[in-house]
């Protein structure tokens, strides 16, 4: 039987936390579509980790978040800049343009997942012309798909420029909680100009949940009308909301969320020590991307590994918060047998 421990870091189940939290959310009776008083409660964990007002809600899907979010920041006859391997431009199925009824995508170069400023900066300085769709808005994502972290700096040297061009930014935070627990200021989010973050809970431990949080007051206005009309607003919306209340910690503190993608940044850390492999990008998060042809790779399944090959080439080994060391060991002795 196949092992897929280190495929992505949505194999794993759901992190004692999130399930007590459920529980407790599923107790007595509650109003719908996000009004209730768990919801409530899981906005305000948000907003205080983030130290920002903001308007908060739920969805089961990271596509749908990104693709919602989108929408309220570029219009059918306009664009998205994001790294050209950014997930809204690789593994979304065109769910941005599909939400957005036309919105296009336009990839920009960088190293390992990161934006280059001169690229951006290309494509800001773009003629406007009525057969190409102008710029409107800026992707980010952190920890990107290259499990590199954006420093502080290069994200605000990003954000400054689409801001001049007066464009929205987005943030992809699917992997945010890594991302924090390499070093990365929660709090420097709202400060940066960022108008819509997508903080990731499913691939941090949670059953299916993301917050989507608008930062940006414009956005407020027939926000639930904007969800209801897509398809996001959720009935029972308390069970979206009630993992927050075990990922994050009541104090305002980033609690189980951030403390268990440190467990998981480590785990990669010591499966990086152990590669027998050239490893391709930096290793700052959760996940390692290496060098190695198919045949090792259909070596390594038949030892019952599953893993994948990525967008560049390499294949990816991710850890998550259930990782352990036996886990990571485990594979080390496999990979030296294939190497």
């Amino acid at each position: 039987m196949a092992r897929y421990d280190f495929a992505s870091d949505n194999v794993a189940g759901a992190m004692p936390e999130v399930i007590e939290a459920l529980v407790a959310a599923n107790a007595g009776t509650a109003s719908g579509y996000g009004t209730d008083h768990v919801s409530r409660a899981a906005a305000d964990r948000i907003r205080a980790v983030l130290d920002a007002d903001a308007e908060v809600r739920f969805t089961a899907s990271g596509t749908a978040a990104n693709a919602f979010a989108l929408t309220l920041l570029a219009q059918p006859h306009e664009a998205v800049l994001a790294h050209e391997h950014a997930h809204i431009c690789t593994d979304e199925t065109g769910a941005p343009g599909f939400f957005g009824q036309g919105v296009g995508l336009i990839g920009l170069a960088g190293a390992s997942g990161r934006i280059d400023l001169a690229s951006l900066e290309t494509a800001l300085a773009r003629p406007e012309v009525s057969y190409n769709q102008p710029a409107a808005a800026l992707s980010l994502t952190t920890a990107t798909e290259y499990g590199t972290v954006y420093a502080e700096d290069h994200l605000r040297s990003l954000v400054a420029p689409a801001k001049a061009k007066d464009c929205g930014v987005h943030l992809d935070g699917a992997r945010l909680a890594n991302a924090v627990a390499a070093g990365f200021d929660l709090k420097s989010v709202a400060k940066m100009g960022v108008d819509i973050l997508v903080m990731g809970g499913t691939k941090a431990g949670s059953t299916p949940t993301e917050a989507v949080v608008f930062l940006n007051p414009a956005h407020a206005r027939r926000l639930d009308a904007r969800l209801k009309h897509a398809g996001q607003l959720v009935s029972k919306g308390r069970f979206l909301a009630a993992p927050w209340l075990g990922l994050l910690g009541e104090d305002g503190g980033t609690g189980p969320w951030a403390d268990r993608a440190a467990h998981a940044n480590a785990m990669a850390r010591k499966l990086a020590d152990l590669m027998p492999f050239p490893i391709r990008h930096p290793v700052e998060a959760n996940g390692i991307f290496v060098e190695m042809d198919e045949p090792t790779l259909e070596r390594l399944r038949r030892e019952g590994w599953f893993v994948y090959r990525f967008l560049d080439g390499t294949v990816r080994f991710m850890c998550s918060w259930a990782t352990t060391p036996e886990m990571v060991e485990d594979l080390g002795e496999a990979l030296k047998r294939v190497a």
